[in-house]
């Protein structure tokens, strides 16, 4: 028999399914079965299940017929467990390593009903609290096995089921089930704790709790916060039934729970509607009357005992005022904070700071007048021009909704390259701070500046640009190297604008949803960028070739590598003249650095000759030009390969440091193995792969084709269609 079955419940959770799969899956100790039940998840979460179970045999996918919560989930799950012992696991924490090896030896070790683990919550800053055992315990039970009539402050050790192993036999002996509902883990938890004979714990933290930062019902405002009353209920009328000295043991204990859990939920301004506080006080206390245990029970000091004594008393009105005091208490210490802080500022920077109060004055002055409801707001690259994806949406709204005017943010410096008839403002002027405030939807592929206010009725459609390899957004704080100048609570800020967020497959949306937590509606469109590419035909790239001087039968290789910005400066293991000598006198080299890049200085004109047929395309305004004229594509870890492979044309990897980059930056995915092509790490076997036509082999194609299926699927030439016709003019097909 297995030892042990882990049950997780599945739904909406397509950014943390992966990393809760890889942590169960990838531990040493194997003797493991895993059932996720997929309870209509309507994300991608049922493919990433599908996915996950064809490489391991161990997992089990269950496909529930209708949406059970997760209760009904976990039910599920539990009905075809087969393991000695089982773990409900929800499926957006995930375990420490090691973790199923030290469960497994304590559970052989002392054979327990139940056996409770350690655990921190991780929140979506990357701050973890401390351990949850030695939060409960003064001092962790120093006896092996137990029961909570013993130690009734076991019963502090929150009151979820994913903490806690249990022996499936004794649980299902016991007809425990989940029901239905919110707060469903505590009328499952207690009556479980309190008949398990045999308890022990475990010190040692195994489950990483995610605290997200939305789509946890913690910070969901709604009316079903009353459904605690019931899942309460539900446990002391067990009690009631059961019965005897453990259970008279316990009930003072339990009693302080449901106390504090019920004025925890009234003091948390993020959950109840403030309409319902008065009645959520009235149950509470009716809760209060009725379940008190004949001897009480302890009271706290200070001021939380002042709390529980006037819910005891009905004393709504002296208790809203109470609470009212405490929360100006903390709004007042954090102005004091903020205010408090010195402002610096030299002689020098007097002029530029005047000039751009007094703009920004113009700009808080616009956001009081109407919204432009006609008024659509462009940007890319932080200001760099017409381009991407932001580009292609703008070409499609003109087609699609002529009545929408579309105005582009450009810099200064860059006006000139704005193609003729597109209207634009400059940034830093009054007109684009007056565009900034009224219009009505702003499309950028990066965030607009921190002080951009986003007004009620406007849209903010985040395009992104590029399916990620390397970490992204709350993901970098587990890289600190990659992440250096990263503002993380202003990054959240800047997040809480979105209202779109376009994706160019399914596996962007999960990391996007992971990276960047907040309230938008994926859109799963493909990338609006590569509709060109997508319905590009031989016409198409004969053309781009002409363009650029390059004959019909000439072979064309681009390379295309990424930055670092963790290492400033850095230039790949990079012979041109070698690699150009290797291809031949009938092929150009074209060589395109990174926008952020500083341009090679060496002498040689941008976009001009170099020696043999080597052009600097660094300069060149449309990167989909280049790609159209290449026949293989050379890159690292750009997001330039996820667009080259829409064309179906050879890829080459070189990345020679891609151990090293992993570690600094983080990776999504190892693109040395899960390639769209060959592979070479050094610059002798990128040489090699060439001389060898390695580089267009059956094996190459057939990475290539498997690349496409996972990153491609939704690029038809349709892209910038949907998303014009979803966020802008509302629909929804």
């Amino acid at each position: 028999m297995t030892l042990i079955s882990i049950v997780v419940p599945v739904y909406k959770v397509q950014g943390y399914l992966r990393e809760c799969l890889d942590s169960i899956l990838g531990q040493s100790f194997t003797d493991v079965e895993v059932i996720a039940v997929d309870d209509c998840s309507p994300d991608t979460s049922g493919e990433i299940l599908a996915e996950y179970a064809a490489r391991d045999p161990r997992l089990t996918v269950l496909s529930l017929p209708t949406n059970a919560g997760l209760g009904g989930a976990r039910n599920a799950g539990l009905d075809v467990a087969t393991g000695e012992y089982v773990w409900f696991l929800d499926s957006d924490d995930w375990l420490s390593v090691g973790a199923l090896r030290a469960v497994a030896n304590r559970l052989r070790d002392t054979t327990p009903d139940v056996l409770i683990v350690d655990h921190v919550r991780v929140f979506w800053n990357n701050r973890a609290t401390g351990s949850a055992l030695r939060q409960a315990f003064p001092t962790t039970p120093g006896e092996a096995v137990f029961d909570v009539s013993t130690r009734p402050e076991t019963l502090r050790v929150l009151h979820t089921a994913w903490n806690k192993v249990t022996r499936r036999e004794f649980l299902v002996d016991l007809g425990l089930r989940f029901a239905d509902g919110w707060y469903e883990d505590v009328s499952f938890t207690f009556p479980l704790l309190v008949a398990a004979e045999r308890v022990t714990v475990l010190d040692r933290v195994c489950v990483n709790y995610r605290q997200r930062r939305t789509g946890a019902i913690t910070r969901t405002r709604s009316p079903r916060h009353f459904e605690m009353f019931d899942h309460w209920g539900h446990t002391f009328d067990w009690l009631d039934a059961r019965g005897g000295p453990r259970v008279d043991a316990v009930r003072p204990q339990l009693f302080a729970l449901m106390i504090a859990h019920y004025l925890m939920v009234l003091g948390h301004s993020g959950r109840l509607p403030r309409e319902l506080h008065r009645q959520f006080f009235a149950r509470a206390h009716a809760d209060y009357q009725r379940r008190l245990p004949p001897g009480g029970y302890p009271v706290p000091d200070g001021l939380e005992g002042l709390k529980r004594r006037l819910l005891a008393a009905d004393r709504w009105r002296t208790f809203a005022a109470l609470r009212a005091g405490q929360r100006a208490r903390k709004k007042l210490v954090s102005v004091v904070k903020r205010t408090g802080r010195p402002v610096k500022r030299g002689l020098r920077d007097l002029a530029r700071l005047t000039r751009r109060t007094a703009l920004r004055g113009y700009y808080r002055l616009q956001l009081r007048l109407p919204i432009n409801e006609s008024l659509a707001l462009y940007a890319a690259y932080w200001y760099r021009g017409y381009s991407c994806n932001p580009a292609a949406i703008h070409a499609k709204a003109a087609e699609l909704a002529p009545q929408i005017n579309g105005v582009w943010v450009v810099r200064r410096d860059l006006a000139a390259s704005m193609p003729a008839g597109v209207p634009y403002v400059v940034a830093g002027t009054r007109r684009y701070y007056r565009a900034l405030a009224r219009a009505k939807w702003l499309i950028n592929n990066v965030n607009f500046p921190d002080d951009v206010r986003k007004r009620p009725g406007s849209v903010h459609i985040q395009t992104h640009h590029g399916t990620p390899v390397k970490v992204m957004g709350l993901d970098q704080q587990r890289h600190p190297i990659g992440a250096t100048s990263m503002d993380f609570p202003r990054l959240l800020q800047r997040v809480d604008r979105w209202d779109f967020s376009v994706s160019a497959n399914h596996f962007s949306t999960q990391m996007w949803e992971r990276a960047y937590p907040g309230a938008f509606e994926s859109l799963d469109t493909g990338y609006p960028r590569n509709d060109r590419l997508a319905r590009a035909t031989a016409a198409d790239a004969a053309a781009a070739r002409e363009s650029l001087g390059i004959g019909p039968d000439e072979r064309v290789v681009l390379y295309l590598p990424t930055h670092r910005e963790h290492q400033p400066g850095w230039q790949p293991d990079f012979d041109a003249d070698e690699l150009a000598e290797v291809l031949g006198p009938d092929a150009w080299l074209l060589i395109r650095s990174h926008y952020f890049h500083d341009r090679q200085r060496t002498g040689r004109a941008p976009d001009a000759p170099a020696s043999g047929r080597i052009r600097d395309m660094s300069s060149h305004p449309v990167v989909e030009d280049l790609y159209l004229a290449a026949d293989v594509l050379i890159t690292d870890y750009s997001s330039a390969m996820f667009d080259y492979a829409v064309l179906d044309r050879p890829i080459v990897i070189y990345a020679p440091d891609a151990e090293a980059y992993a570690m600094a930056r983080g990776v999504y995915f190892d693109i040395t193995t899960e390639a769209p092509g060959a592979v070479a790490t050094t610059f002798g076997h990128l040489l090699d792969l060439f001389r060898t036509a390695v580089v267009d082999n059956d094996a190459a194609g057939k990475a290539r084709t498997q690349f496409r299926a996972r990153f491609c699927h939704l690029d038809d030439g349709n892209a910038a269609e949907r998303v014009v016709r979803r966020a802008l003019l509302g629909e929804r097909g």
